[in-house]
């Protein structure tokens, strides 16, 4: 079996507050930074998403799975997955249903009988996950370690050392509560 993740964002909205992460850094309102903080923000949040599995902000997740094995469930990769936003399903091309969903932070589908009595060579899963579509959304321990991670890369903008280019200890901890853990 081969799992490929793709993400598609769903617009330009930042995943923090540009002011609040100013008053965080201890930056006085100066203008001059905000294409910096807003670059290093992003950057923070991919590197949370990645660690955690998760996505902070609304985006499209196409999964695409090769040769699938034959297994009752399809864990989703990627959540938090709302419980009403069942994805959308297509087995070597044709859309299907015969499934059951089980959304929030580690999203699942249940094949139901019909499934079983395929083979399949391509499930292809598209569905949309993430915390909300504004900073506003996402979990405020979320929001901290996004302050610290990108206050790591502000701090170390100028390092050429790249084992500072790391997770801080407080994101890590942050994001790892969040990750979820596969048998």
């Amino acid at each position: 079996m081969k799992m490929l993740v793709d993400r598609a964002p769903g617009g330009s909205v930042l995943p923090v507050d540009l002011e609040a992460l100013k008053l965080f850094l201890r930056i006085n309102g100066e203008d001059a930074e905000d294409a910096t903080l807003t670059n290093m923000s992003r950057s923070a949040a991919a590197e949370i998403e990645q660690f955690a599995q998760i996505a902070l902000l609304n985006q499209t997740i196409r999964l695409t799975i090769v040769d699938p094995e034959r297994e009752c469930l399809l864990a989703l990769p990627i959540g938090p997955v709302a419980v009403a936003a069942v994805p959308s399903v297509t087995i070597d091309g044709d859309a299907f249903t015969g499934f059951d969903f089980i959304g929030g932070t580690r999203p699942l589908i249940r094949w139901q009988d019909c499934y079983f009595g395929l083979t399949p060579t391509l499930i292809q899963v598209e569905y949309q996950a993430g915390f909300g579509a504004t900073h506003e959304d996402i979990p405020a321990d979320l929001t901290q370690a996004l302050f610290d991670q990108a206050g790591l890369h502000f701090d170390c903008r100028a390092e050429a050392d790249p084992k500072n280019r790391t997770l801080s200890p407080h994101t890590a901890r942050i994001a790892a509560r969040y990750r979820g853990v596969t048998l």
